[in-house]
């Protein structure tokens, strides 16, 4: 299998990883209620909801990326750079988030974006 399909994985538990942080720590979590508990959630653990949440918005577009490029027979070391940056950024991103830096997360996010839009588009280009 290649790194880009593990980062596929990777991408789809990411999400799920940054909102277990406030989940865990936070005292007032209500496992029968999680999403009340959620839309009540201030500081960085309602950030780390965000944080999740444009993670679950991303992923469609990472792994419909990832996919393609596979399919279409192009898999490749650049592929696997494409995925492994994606990767690295959404991990920037979600600490960006954390620590309330807007600017530097847009940044960060608008890199994550067109990493997968080029690997999306590799196929057309390799």
């Amino acid at each position: 299998m290649t790194l880009s399909l593990w980062c596929v994985l990777i991408a789809a538990v990411l999400p799920i990883a940054t909102v277990a942080l406030a989940k865990w720590t936070s005292p007032g979590f209500d496992n029968g209620d999680p999403r009340g508990w959620a839309t009540s959630t201030t500081g960085w653990r309602g950030r780390a909801i965000a944080a999740q949440q444009n993670g679950f918005e991303i992923f469609p577009l990472f792994a419909a990326a990832a996919l393609t490029v596979q399919t279409l027979g192009h898999a490749s070391a650049t592929a696997d750079a494409l995925s492994a940056a994606f990767i690295a950024l959404r991990v920037a991103y979600v600490a960006c988030y954390l620590a309330n830096l807007p600017t530097l997360r847009s940044a960060v996010w608008s890199l994550g974006f067109l990493a997968a839009v080029a690997l999306f588009t590799l196929p057309v280009w390799a």
